[in-house]
């Protein structure tokens, strides 16, 4: 790569020093810990970076009376949400957020799209106008007004530059170092997003920038609807060629509205991991396919809210609740008729619609 990350500063006495970047992660879960391991061995081997990399645990007692925090920097392993793999000696988890960020001027930000609003407000105020920041949150709010994407919210609400990271990444494969991809989509500095690539780059997960916030952090939420989609087409028995089309339909809406919502959205960001390969691996595998799959095979006579208690030991589907924000921003734009597979996944979940219309959304008027 030509550009060049290794940056001197002045210290007061105006000589220079090295600058090193200091990361933290923001979230422990699966795709969090995962996110830290491949930045930890990073930080080890990249003279820019700070050695330690910090992760924010959101505290936990264990089965046994430990504590969560206490047994990841015991074991090096994060034993409830990515057993078996170790995160590097380097990671430090810590169960204070404050603390936590309060050296760092590289923060990660990996938890579930519905915590987000509470952390920003509590870093508010705390955190250095110079700080970079990146989103690796699968999903957002999607308001009636339209989404409040996750980078924005950050920006906003701290008053840093937020770029995104996301593709076809099933978490506990990459942990296991099989090959994979990702976007980082930025939106104005092409360095920036460079340090974000070498940082998230090892030779099993190859990372490639993108100039579109947008278009990269809507396919990483949107595509989780899809997914529910095809989750009731494997649970229906209905086969290959009736999912690659709910695949095909859910990419093309996808697409739609995304250009709606943001003009400026590139159509080549759907070539990309977070667009078409991360539609395909949400649909294949995936725990909002897996819980959708369950909820037709029961007929639609279990709840989501049981089912995701029951099948994911405390982790968040993000599908159904995009479904209904999504649905409700179509609804109030008059554009439901233009997104039928969208809103029939939406309807299906509510139990207005039986799983099996799926296959006959055409016929449904919202």
């Amino acid at each position: 790569m030509s550009h060049s990350f290794h940056k001197s500063r002045q210290d007061a006495n105006g000589e220079c020093r090295d600058f090193k970047y200091r990361v933290t992660v923001v979230g422990s879960g699966s795709w969090g810990s995962v996110a830290a391991k491949l930045i930890a061995s990073n930080a080890l081997k990249l003279p820019s970076f700070h050695d330690e990399v910090r992760m924010w645990v959101f505290e936990e007692v264990l089965p046994n009376g430990e504590k969560l925090t206490d047994v990841i920097n015991k074991t090096n392993e994060n034993v409830k949400y990515l057993p078996g793999i170790k995160l590097g000696r380097n990671v430090v988890a810590d169960p204070d957020l404050e603390n936590a960020v309060k050296e760092a001027n590289m923060l990660v930000f990996v938890t579930p799209h519905q915590f987000m609003d509470g952390i920003c407000k509590k870093l508010k105020g705390k955190i250095p106008g110079e700080v970079e920041a990146i989103s690796l949150v699968k999903g957002m709010e999607v308001k009636k007004e339209g989404p409040c994407m996750i980078s924005s919210l950050i920006s906003k609400e701290l008053g840093i530059n937020c770029c995104v990271l996301t593709g076809a990444n099933i978490a506990n494969e990459i942990a296991m170092e099989k090959f994979s991809e990702a976007t980082v989509g930025y939106r104005w500095s092409r360095d920036i997003a460079e340090t974000w690539v070498q940082l998230f780059s090892t030779p099993y997960f190859m990372v490639t920038p993108v100039r579109d916030v947008e278009g990269v952090e809507l396919c990483g939420t949107l595509k989780n609807v899809v997914a529910i989609a095809a989750g009731f087409v494997d649970g229906l028995e209905m086969g290959n060629n009736t999912k690659a089309a709910i695949m095909r339909i859910g990419l093309r809406e996808m697409k739609a509205l995304s250009k709606l919502l943001y003009p400026s959205v590139k159509d080549s960001t759907f070539f990309e991991s977070c667009g078409v390969a991360d539609v395909i691996t949400t649909c294949l595998g995936g725990r909002n396919r897996r819980v959708a799959e369950a909820f037709a095979q029961s007929g639609g006579k279990r709840s989501f809210d049981e089912l995701e208690a029951e099948m994911l030991e405390g982790q968040k589907l993000q599908g159904v609740s995009t479904a209904r924000e999504v649905y409700e921003a179509l609804n109030h734009r008059g554009w439901l008729e233009m997104f039928p597979l969208f809103s029939t996944v939406h309807q299906i979940c509510i139990g207005r619609l039986k799983p099996d219309a799926i296959v006959h959304y055409h016929d449904h008027k919202a």
